[in-house]
């Protein structure tokens, strides 16, 4: 784990990596397909629970009072992201798949993070309490702007048909369950102390539908298609439309008047996208589309983010260092010596 550390190798994308590669060469088939979509529609739901469980009401109501905030976040996400997504059109067939693209498009189409979000903003020295407020803000809103977004941009741009039942699926199955959390909280104070069995149900849930959809595009043929050069292109799609958004939320949070603390809550929870949301989402959302194909580009982004971010908030963090060595001297400096005047006071 120290060496994965050192080399920035996020143990969590390595997890994916090896069920990619179990639903390559076991997919699930038959009897063992349907088993598998209800336990991951159970873990979703577990999953959104907890989601509900931890967010604090008190804190949520108070961290609303920073809106204009939680509206730049929201701007970001559901609204540069989509407009990002739509322009990258051009690309089709050159760079990207038809199929790919819909992947791409889906991507910014989905909420922030929460974990990664409010670490990096914590490990930056960021506020922290704002990103609590505007990751966990995302995701509520995402259950209805992703599959109305998803439905307004994707049924004619992308070539696939998503129905408006999908929205009460989505209700179902992310909002019901994040509501109970809510309501739960208290009976669920000694779940939420352990650090570990919420962390199983976070990977186990987002392992279990990774290896339904890859498993159900193995069954179908979908990857034969999929050649070396189309992978590198969609890796360096995500890349690029990573660092415009980052580019706008770090220039634009300097531009609206926002405070250091909060332009790393903007840059952070703006820039991200979550896999632990979307491909849930995705597979509610695309039922009978090759999934696997759709959610790949999302997977990329989100290793690539992690990566960039997370040297982003180290830069971040040794920048504050060393404002905060430079006003410490500075003091020093303008503070005249209090010895000599105990000195003469002691003689006297």
């Amino acid at each position: 784990m120290k060496l994965l550390a050192k080399l920035r190798i996020d143990s969590f994308m390595l997890g994916i990596l090896a069920t990619v590669a179990l639903a390559a060469l076991l997919p699930a088939r038959g009897t063992a397909a349907d088993v598998l979509g209800w336990a991951t529609k159970i873990a979703i739901a577990v999953l959104f629970l907890l989601y509900g469980a931890r967010l604090e009401p008190k804190e949520a109501v108070a961290g609303l009072r920073h809106w204009r905030l939680h509206a730049t976040v929201l701007s970001a996400t559901f609204v540069l992201f989509p407009l990002l997504g739509l322009g990258l059109r051009f690309l089709v067939p050159s760079v990207l798949t038809p199929e790919l693209y819909t992947g791409v498009l889906f991507l910014c189409l989905v909420p922030s993070t929460v974990q990664s979000s409010i670490a990096f903003t914590a490990m930056a020295r960021g506020n922290v309490a704002g990103a609590v407020v505007s990751a966990s803000l995302s995701n509520l809103v995402g259950v209805f702007a992703t599959p109305l977004l998803v439905m307004a941009f994707m049924n004619t741009t992308a070539g696939v048909h998503v129905s408006p039942s999908a929205l009460l699926a989505i209700v179902v199955q992310l909002l019901l369950p994040f509501l109970a959390g809510q309501l739960l909280r208290p009976r669920l104070g000694w779940l939420l102390a352990h650090p570990g069995a919420t962390k199983t149900v976070d990977r186990g849930s987002v392992y279990l539908v990774v290896y339904s959809a890859f498993s159900a595009g193995v069954t179908e043929g979908i990857w034969h298609g999929l050649s070396a050069r189309v992978l590198l292109s969609t890796v360096l799609v995500c890349a690029g439309l990573l660092a415009i958004v980052l580019t706008a939320t770090t220039f634009g949070s300097r531009l609206f008047g926002f405070s250091r603390a909060d332009r790393i809550v903007v840059t952070f929870c703006g820039s991200k996208k979550s896999l632990a949301t979307g491909l849930p989402m995705a597979s509610v959302l695309f039922a009978g589309h090759p999934v696997g194909l759709i959610v790949l580009p999302l997977m990329l982004f989100h290793q690539i983010q992690l990566f960039t971010c997370a040297a982003l908030a180290q830069h971040y963090a040794r920048a504050d260092d060393q404002d905060s060595a430079v006003r410490s001297d500075a003091v020093a400096s303008s503070s005249p010596s209090s010895t000599p005047t105990v000195a003469v006071r002691s003689k006297v």
